[in-house]
């Protein structure tokens, strides 16, 4: 099995930029270099198969490089808890879209449909069960700005879980054109 999801990366200084906030909040599980990305559809488990047909399906996606910043930070709370605090990305609406053609380029060969609300963020830090208090963090980096960048490709990453966290290999690449 599989557990697959789509993303693209940010360039080497925008994760240097979001590596040099990590720090200052008790109970998080701060992010690695490799796994700083942008999410443009989680999948989840597949099999091989599956997996080749959806590697195929993301080559029919057409879609223009997209321009975007960094955005502020946010929290995604999960039963009242703080479960990952994220940079967000502005403006959305382009990666909304390239979101929804590849949501519907899933759907096409038998995947469900994307079942939440697109969010485009890049998660910094996880929290274990107790959550986490960043309220300092907050204070510091509501503002959270970065320079204009270009995403000119995305890819289809494998999770693989370790003792050390989840690693994310990149098994192909898609160009934007």
């Amino acid at each position: 099995m599989h557990r697959l999801f789509v993303a693209a990366r940010p360039p080497e200084p925008i994760r240097r930029q979001l590596l040099g906030l990590m720090d200052g909040v008790g109970g998080a599980r701060w992010q690695e270099d490799d796994q700083l990305h942008l999410t443009l559809r989680f999948i989840g488990e597949v099999d091989g198969r599956i997996a080749e047909d959806i590697a195929e399906a993301l080559l029919a996606v057409r879609h223009p490089p997209i321009d975007t910043a960094i955005a502020g930070i946010g929290t995604f709370d999960r039963k009242g808890r703080i479960d990952a605090l994220w940079a967000g990305l502005a403006p959305a609406d382009a990666l909304a879209a390239l979101h929804r053609k590849i949501d519907h380029a899933l759907v096409r060969i038998g995947l469900p449909p994307e079942g939440r609300a697109y969010h485009p963020h890049v998660t910094l830090a996880r929290f274990n069960r107790k959550g986490g208090d960043i309220s300092a963090f907050a204070a510091l980096h509501a503002g959270l700005a970065s320079t204009l960048f270009r995403l000119e490709s995305f890819g289809l990453f494998e999770s693989r879980l370790g003792g050390n966290g989840a690693q994310y290999v990149q098994m192909a690449r898609y160009d934007l054109a």
